[in-house]
């Protein structure tokens, strides 16, 4: 297991009980390989955000065991998980997160100082030049486009350099050539540094910047793909019921 990042061994996650009950994974196993981005896509409701919650240790599951590293998540504390996050794993979220008092550099680098270590100022530079943001560094999020909030929240993820990051819809509010430019940058992260990135889109030209698609239904794998392209993506979305 020394090459995986991440994995889960037969999840289930429920909400609710009787009539209001929702199975959103169903008896799930997926790892996901050190180095390596992949995406994960599949039809409204198929328990993409949701897996990717449970794999980050942000919604605990109800039966199974999700691993960091060989590190089973059930077995830590509150304050432990809260310290494996912060110092392994990036976050990248539709809703942006952002602290509403703090500027973007300060939102960037809050991880960093949350756990009391020091910003490497060339690779700070680095991320910002390429997400863009370099020139809005001392804007609060309201000062901030819907875009520009969402790569100040790639760069947050990204400033530390952890071991794993999670993105959910990470392109989902930017225009074509942003899209490109983080997609691109996401690629150059797993390529150039050995991050690991595990993506939920629904956009089949994101997943094609990925080394494997997996795709879910109905909080199951249905299928994986290596070496994905746009089109052969869309094909295989086609072909899962909806």
């Amino acid at each position: 297991m020394n090459s995986t990042a991440a994995r889960a061994e037969d999840v289930t996650k429920v909400y609710g009980w009787g009539d209001t009950r929702v199975t959103a994974l169903d008896d799930i196993s997926v790892a996901f390989t050190k180095g390596e981005f992949t995406a994960v896509m599949g039809p409204s409701g198929s328990g993409k955000s949701t897996l990717m919650h449970c794999m980050a240790g942000l919604d605990s599951v109800t039966e199974g065991s999700v691993f960091i590293g060989d590190q089973d998540l059930s077995t830590l504390s509150d304050r432990q998980l809260t310290k494996l996050r912060r110092e392994r794993v990036g976050f990248i979220f539709q809703a942006y997160n952002l602290v509403p008092t703090l500027s973007a550099s300060e939102n960037i680098t809050l991880p960093l100082d949350l756990a009391g270590a020091k910003v490497d100022q060339s690779w700070f530079d680095s991320v910002v030049e390429t997400l863009g943001v370099a020139d809005r560094l001392k804007h609060r999020p309201t000062e901030l486009s819907g875009g520009q909030q969402q790569r100040v929240a790639a760069a947050r993820a990204m400033v530390s350099r952890p071991d794993l990051i999670f993105a959910d819809e990470p392109s989902g509010n930017l225009d074509s050539k942003a899209s490109a430019d983080l997609l691109a940058f996401l690629r150059s992260a797993v390529k150039d540094h050995a991050q690991t990135i595990v993506m939920v889109t629904h956009d089949a030209n994101a997943a094609g910047y990925a080394d494997r698609v997996v795709f879910l239904a109905d909080g199951r794998v249905v299928d994986s793909m290596e070496d994905p392209t746009p089109e052969r993506v869309l094909d295989r979305l086609k072909s899962l019921e909806y």
